[in-house]
């Protein structure tokens, strides 16, 4: 599956100029049509600079952009490139890097609140992340467990795994590479084995949790901490309550979470719809493409390169 993504992200690339002129002109139409509203919200929260820039010493023309670190993002931003011409030049961070340059730079993630507007979100490592399911199991047919599989590298989730693999309530477990001689050391467990139990643990890890996109578009109830960053999803956006449950820093409230909200459904049933509703913002592939457009042609402009469109 991975090889026929690359061969089909690698011939799209590979298209003539015509097409993405066509696409360019396409989207352009469609920008007349779509929600106004949304379209400026969304992107006044990925691009927060509301001054001119100089054009950073590190930014790439268009003309020099290689593959380097991480082939999806190389990709997923090449895809937008074409529009530019060659010597339109940006500066970008591939990777779960959260800092915050000095400078206006193109970030897959950045930290949520305080002074993050030199961390442009735009759609990196999509293929990755923006992952939907179509859930068959209704919330309260499901086990009233929490689950979760994945790395547990860092320290908080390593924590996490070696007090709750075993409770009566959870089915958790850390699916490590090299496999790792500790009983919290678990097999792969699939997103439709995941998606039996109510609830799903999202935690983050380097930037934001991998599951949350699919959790939230589920029918199971995410339950997580509050978030510290957040990417083109909008996670700085998402209320405990509201479309997930929070759970304390120290989990110290996990087992009367999962307990009342086994027994409270219509509570986790409203939760779950409002998570839905969050996720149908990005479900418009036309508008998701436009924003994306957008988020490159805004960096353009305040960077004094407004005739870097090559296309009108």
């Amino acid at each position: 599956m991975k090889l026929v993504y690359y061969i089909r992200r690698f011939g799209y690339n590979a298209l003539p100029d015509f097409f993405f002129k066509w696409n360019y002109k396409r989207l352009k139409r469609f920008e007349k049509e779509c929600n106004e509203r949304e379209l400026k919200e969304r992107l006044d929260y990925y691009f927060k600079i509301d001054n001119h820039f100089e054009i950073p010493e590190k930014a790439v023309a268009v003309k020099n952009f290689k593959r380097t670190r991480g082939t999806d993002y190389y990709l997923d931003l090449k895809e937008f490139f074409h529009y530019f011409s060659g010597h339109t030049r940006f500066a970008y961070q591939f990777g779960d890097d959260t800092h915050v340059n000095s400078y206006p730079t193109l970030f897959k993630a950045r930290p949520i609140g305080g002074k993050n507007e030199n961390s442009i979100l735009f759609k990196l490592n999509k293929n990755r992340h923006f992952k939907w399911v179509k859930d068959p199991i209704r919330f309260a047919d499901k086990k009233d467990k929490m689950v979760w599989r994945g790395g547990a590298y860092l320290e908080l989730r390593r924590e996490f795994v070696k007090r709750f693999w075993d409770h009566p309530l959870c089915d958790i477990g850390q699916t490590n590479k090299p496999k790792e001689p500790d009983p919290w050391q678990k097999e792969y467990l699939s997103i439709s084995e995941q998606l039996k139990y109510k609830f799903i643990f999202c935690p983050e890890g380097n930037d934001v949790a991998t599951n949350l996109k699919w959790v939230l578009s589920s029918n199971s109830l995410c339950f997580m901490p509050r978030p510290k960053f957040e990417t083109w999803f909008m996670e700085g956006t998402l209320k405990p309550g509201v479309h997930y449950v929070e759970l304390a820093d120290d989990y110290s409230d996990l087992e009367e979470k999962i307990e009342y909200y086994s027994k409270h459904i219509a509570e986790a049933e409203k939760i779950i719809g409002n998570a839905h509703l969050h996720v149908d913002r990005f479900r418009n592939s036309d508008l998701e493409d436009l924003l994306c457009l957008k988020v490159l042609e805004q960096y353009a402009a305040m960077s004094g390169q407004g005739e870097g469109m090559k296309f009108r």
